[in-house]
């Protein structure tokens, strides 16, 4: 199987512009109207009726950060910071307008244009099915991992990301992209999967022990996943470590009858308590869910923080965010929206605090802490998130893209207690005892 190299051209749709918070904006050509390759967050209001997940929803996710790459160009380009490496080749990279096409097909092109590689889906398909919840979120979540991977790669300054598009004989395939031993990151990885086929008997008892009712024909259950995660490990102990996924599922019954429902979340894991740090990451949160509900937020940050806790350990992985599963009200659109704005604030709450912090100076029992949390990390990653540990288990699973959230380096120590009234003292009590950090 041939490995390709070659540098990405620069996609049309992104200008990285120093703003008052390091924000990225954007810079809108003449063909742009009626495009969504936005900048991140700046999704416009909608009315809504509010969301909810099943009232049958009963358990936590299961198909976390793991699962969203297990299931299975841009501006950065122009900056040297993205390599590709396709292992498996299906349209040869993003796909450019051309003379003569239909308008709707050119429009897709310019799109699909910004992304890092060409869709997973063969554009022919997304084209003949452009109001199907499949094709945009598809297109969301290629469009996320491109904005997402070009802000990385600016603020890093260095390594490269590499692109690695691979496919699942199941059914679907995937594009992860990688950077590793940047300046500023040890590691950065942004994978997409969009895969489908027949769930396994064990994925649709997960499924039913949270209250779904499944009817299957001869134990078959056809189904349908997509979604985009990421983890980024920050090298400088000041700088938190991000997770983020948001994924679609769909189920077809025996009857012809289709369950679906959205999932995800995003958040935050400082080495070293940053109050302020803390209050933007949960208000840029905030303000996406907002725009659809006043009760998301808060509904959505507590799951976070019961989701993620290491049990054992008696403390949450980190500082928290948002968490949600199983949303599938009140309309598939109406959650679609909701999705889509928080996928557009992961840039903005994000990148300030690494700008803020990538420089900031750092001693040796820092840098220890540092790895002895990131140890806990993956402590909670392989021993609790359902995620990771379906994905490990599943039939056709890319084992490469779920460890994917996995550290270079950690460190366990024997018996290791940080000092009395120390600020590894102060991360430990809030990661105890999870705190409200806006209102």
């Amino acid at each position: 199987m041939a490995l390709h190299l070659g540098r990405l051209s620069v996609g049309p749709c992104w200008r990285a512009v120093r703003g008052g918070c390091g924000d990225l904006r954007a810079w809108t050509p003449r063909w742009s109207a009626g495009r969504v390759c936005r900048p991140p967050g700046t999704a416009g209001t909608v009315q809504s009726r509010g969301l909810g997940h099943s009232p049958s929803a009963g358990g936590g996710p299961w198909l976390g950060a793991g699962l969203a790459a297990g299931l299975a160009g841009l501006a950065a380009a122009a900056l040297g910071h993205v390599k590709r490496a396709e292992m498996v080749s299906k349209s040869g990279g993003p796909q450019r307008p051309q003379a003569g096409k239909p308008e709707e097909e050119d429009t897709l092109a310019r799109r699909c244009s910004c992304f890092m590689a060409s869709p997973v889906t063969d554009l022919r398909e997304l084209q003949g099915r452009p109001g199907d919840m499949k094709t945009k979120m598809e297109l969301l979540i290629m469009e996320t991992q491109a904005q997402v991977c070009q802000a990385l790669a600016q603020v890093d300054g260095g390594a490269r990301f590499s692109v690695d598009r691979w496919e699942r004989k199941e059914g679907g395939g995937g594009i992860s992209c990688v950077l590793q031993d940047g300046h500023v990151f040890e590691k950065a990885g942004v994978s997409v999967s969009v895969v489908h086929g027949h769930l396994s008997e064990e994925a649709a008892k997960q499924m039913r022990s949270r209250g779904k009712i499944l009817k299957t024909k001869d134990g078959k259950l056809p189904f349908s996943a997509m979604g985009v995660s990421s983890v980024i490990h920050p090298k400088n102990p000041h700088t938190p470590t991000i997770h983020f996924n948001y994924r679609y599922f769909e189920v077809e019954e025996t009857d012809g009858n289709k369950q679906w429902w959205f999932g995800g979340g995003c958040d935050l894991t400082p080495t070293y308590l940053n109050q302020e740090d803390a209050v933007h990451f949960h208000r840029t949160l905030k303000e996406a869910c907002d725009q659809h509900g006043p009760d998301l937020y808060p509904k959505f940050k507590k799951w976070c923080d019961d989701y993620f806790l290491i049990a054992h350990r008696g403390e949450r992985r980190g500082i928290g965010g948002i968490f949600f599963d199983d949303l599938d009200s009140p309309s598939k659109e109406e959650v679609f929206l909701f999705v889509q704005s928080c996928a557009q604030a992961v840039v903005p709450s994000y990148i300030p605090l690494v700008k803020k912090h990538r420089s900031d100076p750092f001693t040796p029992q820092e840098k220890l802490w540092q790895q002895l949390r990131r140890g806990r990390y993956v402590e909670f990653n392989l021993l609790y998130d359902r995620g990771t540990k379906f994905g490990l288990f599943t039939p056709g699973s890319r084992i490469e893209s779920i460890l994917m959230s996995l550290p270079l380096t950690a460190r366990w120590e024997y018996m290791y207690s940080p000092s009395e009234n120390s600020k590894e003292a102060e991360i430990l009590e809030v990661l105890r005892h999870p705190r409200d950090w806006v209102r």
